[in-house]
């Protein structure tokens, strides 16, 4: 039997353990805030924004940690609650939701749930599992290197969608607990996506904020080291669960006894889904210069493939196909992103975002040097906490007054752009919302009825993020700093 990894105690010593990390955190953000608030007379119930902002966001994360609530339902009303308390007006509200993300989650999650019905997943999963010889651990090292090298060129939300249903039919047909897969797959996609300028958003954010870098300089200057981070990962992985997973003998020969062509349930729709994808993967790679988003062709893409799902179909039959489809899509998912987007708006709305950018170039005291080291390591810690998406992009214009003030030329300036890429994607791996794809993982996994405990996932992540921001550490040390 595979090692199960044990849900987190339900007993009083969970509560304590997460209401322990809720007042860190809230004593934290009262201290920040409380210690830099500007004055404001008018502050709603007489509590400065800055510091009831970081009240909120505090009181939100400790919820979801503690998981006494849906986390979706969470995020909502702390959302509000930034509105309520005025914080937020309703306009600036709707303005830190990126509809962008949105639109790219649902638009290919419609996708995958029409391809799903060709069989090509489980096509896919037969495929994986007879190239392993049906071992457990070499079928999870093979869907993280796929998944690592899609993520690079494609991008990590789109990858996790493809590959999860893989992974839930191996681990089904093998009878072994999915969530060492899951667990692998969700750092696989955040490391890969750091290789490349369309891999993960924030390296999209510094692609086109930062003019002299291009899709060229990522590969060259990012590749390598994700590439290392990736190979390194895998070694605790194993010793936590890789060397202990087994499947019966029954299951394995049933397994490399499948006919994976037999899986291929409707040929038509296969040809429909990968000529759909072929045309978004198109959008992805060359709509950017075109003024097009990922949402924009994801939706697009999703529309046209349930028209071409849909012919020959009477209109009752076509209605009842696009009902079920759409109610494929993760809706606690893409609500559960609107509300932390909200919450998220708000802090960076009071300044506490840029004025713990500000504090990171301060404690470097101007030095080229720590201020590298700086942003690396302040940029994975606030991405395993915060999205980092609106972190990033409070940091671009402030290293490029940094940039300017120290009169660095481009090539000089790279390694700042490095550390702040590295920092924000592989900091995504510290906690189960500090990336988009993480939270796709989880809500496909409970959906499934694998639910992924954020403590869990925080207790055996966190370290390993660590480890790999030391590696990156290192790495831009002998290549750039030294």
């Amino acid at each position: 039997m595979p090692a199960i990894v044990p849900r987190p105690p339900t007993d009083c010593n969970a509560e304590r353990n997460a209401a322990s990390l809720a007042a860190s955190a809230v004593t934290s953000l009262l201290l920040l805030a409380a210690q830099h608030a500007p004055a404001d007379p008018g502050a709603p119930f007489g509590i400065q924004p800055m510091l009831l902002a970081g009240v909120v966001f505090a009181a939100c994360y400790a919820l979801i940690i503690g998981e006494w609530f849906n986390r979706a339902n969470v995020a909502l009303l702390a959302g509000g609650l930034m509105v309520l308390t005025g914080i937020l007006t309703q306009e600036e509200a709707v303005a830190g939701i990126d509809f962008n993300t949105l639109g790219l989650l649902i638009g290919m999650m419609l996708i995958v749930s029409v391809t799903r019905e060709s069989g090509v997943f489980q096509f896919l999963a037969v495929w994986a599992a007879k190239r392993a010889k049906a071992r457990p651990w070499g079928i999870l090292a093979l869907l993280m290197l796929v998944t690592a090298v899609l993520s690079a060129f494609l991008d990590n939300v789109t990858t996790v969608l493809l590959i999860v249903p893989v992974t839930l039919v191996v681990t089904d047909e093998l009878h072994v607990e999915p969530y060492p897969f899951l667990f692998g797959e969700i750092l696989a996609s955040n490391i890969g996506g750091t290789a490349t300028l369309i891999g993960d958003p924030p390296n999209i954010l510094i692609g086109s904020q930062v003019d002299y870098v291009h899709f060229s300089d990522f590969l060259v200057h990012l590749a390598p080291i994700a590439a290392v981070v990736l190979g390194l990962t895998m070694l605790p992985i194993w010793l936590l669960w890789g060397r202990r997973m087994t499947a019966s003998p029954e299951a394995r020969a049933r397994v490399m006894a499948f006919d994976e062509k037999e899986a291929i349930r409707d040929v038509r729709l296969l040809k429909k889904s990968c000529f759909v994808l072929a045309l978004v993967l198109a959008g992805f790679l060359f709509g950017h210069p075109m003024g097009l988003e990922p949402a924009t062709v994801a939706l697009s893409g999703a529309a046209l493939l349930l028209v071409l799902n849909n012919l020959g179909k009477s209109l009752e039959e076509k209605n009842d196909v696009v009902h079920e489809h759409y109610g494929h899509v993760e809706w606690t998912t893409i609500f559960f992103f609107v509300g932390l987007f909200v919450v998220v708006a708000g802090v960076e709305h009071t300044g506490m975002l840029e004025l713990f950018a500000h504090w990171i170039l301060d404690v470097s005291g101007g030095d080229f040097h720590a201020i590298s080291v700086a942003v690396l390591w302040t940029s994975a810690l606030a991405s395993a906490v915060v999205d980092n998406i609106p972190f990033v992009a409070t940091m671009i214009p402030i290293l490029h007054e940094v940039v300017d003030g120290l009169g660095l030329s481009p090539a000089d300036a790279m390694p700042l752009w490095w550390s702040l890429s590295l920092g924000a994607c592989l900091g995504g791996n510290g906690s189960l919302i500090g990336a988009s794809a993480n939270l796709i993982v989880a809500g496909q996994a409970e959906r499934s009825g694998h639910p992924i405990r954020f403590l869990t996932f925080l207790r055996h992540a966190f370290p390993m993020m660590l480890l790999s921001i030391a590696l990156a550490n290192v790495y831009l040390w002998l290549r750039y700093l030294l």
